[in-house]
């Protein structure tokens, strides 16, 4: 049984707040959600936001339970690498 897909809501996840290599669980079903993953098996990317040539934001939708959720904290990851 999948879980029920929510209405309406969009998660956030801050990258600057995960530890690791950028893997986390979606925030309604828990299913593992990589960087790494370029299938969408798991999920699949619906927008993406850029600010000059640095990517700003991602928002994706999990195909497992349907949730949107907004990926930030690449311009901090960025700074940090530099």
């Amino acid at each position: 049984m999948k879980p029920r897909k929510p209405s309406g809501i969009v998660y956030e996840v801050d990258l600057t707040r995960i530890q690791g290599d950028g893997n986390f669980s979606c925030p309604n079903c828990g299913v593992s959600i990589s960087p790494e993953d370029e299938t969408e098996d798991v999920y699949r990317i619906v927008e993406t936001k850029v600010k000059g040539e640095t990517l700003e934001e991602l928002k994706i939708q999990c195909n497992r339970c349907g949730s949107k959720i907004r990926v930030i904290g690449f311009l901090s990851l960025d700074r940090d690498v530099s």
